[in-house]
């Protein structure tokens, strides 16, 4: 199966929290935003900050979180993307989720390929589901 994985699903794998994607070992094309590495980076370090996690935990998800991300598709984040994500959308949606929706949709337009698209976002996954995406992780 090939999926889109927002920051979300990646970080919950990672960071072994509950509930994290139950169909993870399904993917076998994996396909995200270069924008999830620097989600993921973000994320982690606040970490460090708000839950005083160790700099010796925080490390070790970081070097597993970027290890992972090796193993994606990246979709860079460029004016194109960018200018799609601007357009209006039938749903309420932030900047971030919005990079994520057009990234993901893009791919599809350009491979001509279905994908998958996972998220633990509600709003993410309602606006996915308006672009005529599946989803997963909800």
């Amino acid at each position: 199966m090939t999926v889109y994985v927002d920051a979300s699903v990646l970080l919950r794998r990672i960071l072994r929290q509950p509930n994290s994607l139950a169909n993870w070992r399904q993917i076998r094309t994996g396909v995200t935003s270069r924008l999830s590495e620097t989600e993921g980076a973000r994320t982690l370090d606040r970490g460090r900050i708000e839950a005083a996690a160790t700099d010796e935990a925080v490390a070790t998800a970081r070097e597993a979180y970027l290890q992972a991300m090796e193993s994606f598709e990246i979709v860079e984040v460029t004016r194109t993307v960018l200018s799609r994500a601007a357009q209006p959308l039938s749903v309420t949606l932030g900047t971030l989720d919005a990079i994520h929706l057009a990234s993901a949709v893009l791919w599809r337009e350009r491979k001509r390929r279905n994908i998958v698209f996972a998220t633990h976002d509600g709003g993410l996954a309602l606006a996915a589901r308006a672009s005529g995406l599946r989803v997963i992780g909800v």
